[in-house]
């Protein structure tokens, strides 16, 4: 019986319906446009928009397993239909937001500690991968790169431990593969503690730039990303960077204990992306 991938326009979604292909399991691809998804041969693409219920049964049908991405509007039909189609186990894309105390309230968080709440308190299995910063948040630096501009960082000593989306992806596959794997949480980090400014210069040496960033006011940086960053979201964005300023972040070995190996470096990515950071 296939998993049903949803997302698959994202990096991890994507990334994930690639290794299942490979590895002999039968994967349908799910998508709110699924036409053009760039998909292996074979692998079917189907309409699954996490916002329309409509969407839900015909992605479902068939279907032993999900990965599922945190979007709350309609998860309880998302779940009544998943049981109603033989679903057992459920792999939700969570966020390590959710372990902090007001993950509840926390605009960041909120989204997925309500589709984690809606899944536990289910009967169906329910596995949950709580990666911390995406080593690919780092493409929001890319036109100051591209442009010979400094980039901006309004806490620029904060420090996270970015995680390669294809080791997410690949804890995904381990745990939707491995049934001795199932029915718990997995805290995902990368492999090192760095702060803002250190992966600024990490990208700057992969792609041969000067490494330059000046340290902006909040104000500053909420009025620069307006246009695409609600302004709850800019707020809550940066009282975690406030929070985190001048500490390290946590690295766990939940990443390893997935996939079988070292979690990639932040230093791999920026060589691996490069050219998305050149002129």
């Amino acid at each position: 019986m296939p998993t049903l991938v949803t997302g698959c326009r994202g990096r991890v979604g994507s990334a994930l319906v690639s290794l299942l292909h490979q590895g002999g399991h039968a994967v349908r691809a799910g998508s709110r446009n699924p036409e053009g998804l760039s998909l292996p041969a074979g692998v079917p693409a189907v309409p699954c928009d996490l916002g329309d219920p409509g969407t839900f049964a015909a992605a479902l049908d068939g279907v032993d397993s999900v990965f599922l991405y945190a979007e709350p509007s309609h998860i309880t039909a998302f779940l009544t239909a998943a049981q109603t189609a033989g679903v057992t186990h459920i792999v939700l894309l969570s966020s390590s937001s959710v372990l902090d105390p007001d993950a509840g309230s926390n605009p960041i968080a909120a989204s997925h500690h309500a589709v984690e709440q809606a899944l536990t308190a289910s009967p169906l299995t329910t596995t949950l991968l709580r990666p911390g910063a995406f080593a690919g948040n780092a493409c929001q630096w890319s036109e100051s790169f591209r442009s010979g501009r400094p980039v901006d960082l309004p806490y620029p000593h904060s420090a996270t431990s970015p995680i390669d989306e294809s080791d997410i992806a690949e804890a995904a596959h381990a745990v939707l593969t491995d049934a001795r794997l199932r029915g718990s949480a997995y805290h995902l980090t990368g492999p090192e503690s760095l702060t803002a400014a250190e992966q600024v210069e990490i990208l700057a040496a992969a792609t041969g730039s000067p490494a330059a960033f000046r340290t902006v006011s909040r104000a500053a940086w909420k009025d620069a990303v307006s246009p695409f960053v609600p302004e709850p979201i800019a707020e809550a964005l940066l009282d975690y960077w406030a929070a985190t300023d001048g500490s390290a972040a946590e690295v766990t070995g939940e990443t390893e204990k997935l996939t079988g190996r070292p979690a990639r470096t932040f230093a791999a990515w920026a060589t691996e992306h490069a050219a998305a950071f050149r002129a």
